[in-house]
């Protein structure tokens, strides 16, 4: 039986929810399908946000050829029969699921028919494919990510599935529940609104009976007013703000949503952005919590994380590092960047190697002539960022 989500799918572009920074009046996938250039892609972001559903509205729109294709499931043979019949049709729109799972058989089957545009791949992930896609396949697509729905958006798609209910009763407190508890997952939402209406007796979708299917709706109706990004700030601003009690707080909320995912991301960020030269350490500990927290699962991976947050919470704060680059992105951008100085061209003869002098340093100009006194870097007053300033002084004699 097809359930409600597949019923729902968008036929174009225009039926897409969300993702308007993509498929929205002038923007790049919605001006390659009216230009009839499609290119292949990889379409990456959290589940239930649109990747299934751009991928065959794409082809839809185009009226080209597809084939589904999963990495994982499907099996080489399979590939071969799709590039059989792309060679009949002269063309083929390969859509594949779990594109960072391709191994290196099929990817080695695909890479030549992408290449010559027998092939047009669209790839979808929910993995960074900047990190798990292996560079063959990713150096021969246009990377797309795709941005988490809104409440309202998710409302929206709601509204749509509520005529294919016959007799449904449902209000806005409820749907404004059910949404919630999709943690901007989509399809998650239908499915969960397609179920309440299955399993009530009269169609008349309550609080209680999404309780019924999802104790987490307590939590979500009653308690928490506040959208997921606010609470993901709030978490950021006060591990900022070494408030551990907060942080811990924030963090607890975000783990009754049940979004790892989303953790894992923010914390990264914290840790670099927040954190950064005053305790360069946590870099690594984290990471080490985030595959921790991944081994166990929930609920223990509360433990690793409630952990590493306490920790950062209590750590020294530096944004000396990124707020150097910053300043150094700043400069490129507004064109201020020059020549590189000719010593430190590729084989240049007047290039000093550092290495051949006391110390592993010696005195040279590194930065272009018309900015070779800028100072982009600015340490703060904290103890690792102090010794490593001792360091260098006495490296390149205070110079």
């Amino acid at each position: 039986m097809e359930v409600l989500a597949d019923k729902l799918r968008p036929k174009n572009l225009d039926e897409i929810i969300g993702q308007q920074h993509l498929v929205g009046k002038n923007k790049i996938i919605r001006n390659l399908v009216t230009n009839n250039h499609l290119v292949s892609m990889i379409l990456y972001g959290k589940p239930g946000i649109g990747k299934t559903s751009i991928a065959m509205a794409i082809a839809n729109t185009l009226e080209k050829p597809f084939r589904l294709l999963n990495a994982t499931i499907n099996n080489k043979q399979d590939f071969d029969i799709v590039i059989e019949e792309a060679k009949m049709q002269g063309e083929m729109i390969v859509i594949m699921d779990e594109i960072h799972r391709l191994n290196k058989d099929k990817q080695d089957l695909l890479l030549p028919y992408i290449e010559n545009g027998l092939i047009i791949l669209i790839g979808m992930t929910t993995s960074n494919p900047y990190h798990r896609i292996n560079p063959a396949i990713r150096s021969r697509c246009q990377i797309f990510e795709l941005k988490e729905l809104t409440l309202d958006e998710i409302k929206e798609g709601i509204d749509r599935a509520i005529p294919y209910l016959k007799g449904i009763k449902v209000d806005d407190e409820v749907k404004n529940t059910i949404a919630k508890l999709s943690s901007g997952d989509l399809r998650n939402a239908i499915n969960l609104l397609e179920i309440a209406y299955y399993g009530s007796s009269k169609k008349h979708i309550t609080k209680e009976i999404i309780e019924n299917i999802n104790p987490k709706a307590i939590f979500f109706s009653d308690s928490n007013e506040d959208g997921h990004y606010d609470v993901l700030s709030g978490l950021q601003k006060s591990i900022r703000g070494s408030d551990v009690d907060a942080s811990l707080h924030y963090l607890a909320r975000l783990i009754e949503e049940g979004d790892l995912d989303s953790i894992y991301r923010r914390l990264s960020v914290i840790v670099y952005e927040d954190i950064g030269l005053a305790n360069p350490s946590l870099g690594p500990k984290l990471m080490a919590a985030i595959n921790a927290a991944e081994l166990v699962g929930l609920p223990e991976a509360r433990i690793p994380l409630g952990t590493i947050v306490t920790e950062m919470a209590l750590s020294p704060k530096s944004n000396s590092a990124h707020t150097a680059l910053d300043a150094a992105l700043e400069d490129i951008e507004n064109g201020n960047v020059g020549n590189l100085p000719v010593h430190l061209k590729t084989n240049s003869p007047l290039y000093k190697y550092p290495h051949n002098y006391p110390n592993s340093w010696v005195k040279q100009q590194y930065l272009p002539d018309n900015i070779k006194n800028k100072k982009y870097y600015q340490s703060k007053d904290n103890k690792y960022e102090q010794s490593l300033n001792k360091l260098h002084k006495e490296m390149t004699g205070g110079k």
